[in-house]
């Protein structure tokens, strides 16, 4: 099922051309990657794509509903989203659990069932272990798996990531891309990742959205390429 297609997207900082007839879609069910030179816009792309930045020009379409009919969910996680202090006063697990309370509402008694998901959300990202550890008193890769499993526990439709694997270790990246992959091939989720390691992922995603400069203009202009296997342009 088609979760969104973007048509035609120019972004502009006040004059500045960033991105320009911008073409790219994403269904339920695959894992793509989203990658491009340093400044290629990519971040820009993304909240652009979500309503978090107004496009000059063009069209973004988002379904309302799932795959089942329900109402659609996503998930955004930012860069370097795991700056908790050592103060922070949550702990892995009832930080977790925050992440259920939007699909129940915030009056709502957890279920079993809501339980039995946070530490399923917590196992996938080698986390349950730490669950009664203070969040500030974890490492930063640590934090930034607890920050998945908090999404993960939310239990959207798209994940939108942007360079999700920061400050995780070989081992750590490698199954994150797994559990992705698997989420998009068992569970029919879409995923979007920006990542700077598109050779790691490689065996692990259905696509890959590349961004490239305009060599031809002297602005920050950024056109679209699909690496569909037959290198097609968008």
């Amino acid at each position: 099922m088609r979760y969104i297609t973007v048509k035609d997207l120019s972004f502009y900082y006040d004059k500045e051309p960033v991105l320009e007839h911008i073409n790219y879609f994403l269904d339920s069910g695959e894992f793509v990657t989203l990658t491009g030179e340093n400044g290629a816009a990519k971040t820009t792309l993304i909240k652009a794509s979500l309503g978090i930045l107004q496009p000059r020009h063009g069209e973004v379409a988002i379904s309302k509903t799932n795959a089942a009919g329900k109402k659609l969910r996503i998930a955004y996680l930012p860069q370097q989203i795991a700056s908790f202090n050592a103060g922070f006063p949550s702990t892995v697990h009832e930080f977790v659990k925050s992440g259920r309370y939007p699909r129940k509402g915030w009056f709502r008694r957890l279920t079993a069932h809501d339980e039995e998901h946070i530490r399923v959300s917590l196992d996938a990202v080698g986390m349950w272990e730490h669950r009664d550890k203070r969040i500030g008193a974890l490492s930063g890769g640590q934090k930034q798996r607890a920050v998945i499993a908090r999404m993960f526990a939310s239990d959207p439709d798209i994940f939108v990531l942007d360079e999700p694997t920061t400050g995780m270790d070989a081992s750590s990246k490698d199954e994150f891309y797994n559990l992705m992959h698997h989420s998009a091939h068992q569970h029919g989720k879409a995923v979007l990742m920006i990542t700077h390691d598109p050779e790691e992922v490689k065996k692990y995603a259905d696509r890959n959205i590349h961004l490239v400069r305009n060599q031809d203009s002297p602005w920050r202009c950024f056109n679209v390429h699909e690496n569909d296997g037959e290198g097609s342009h968008a």
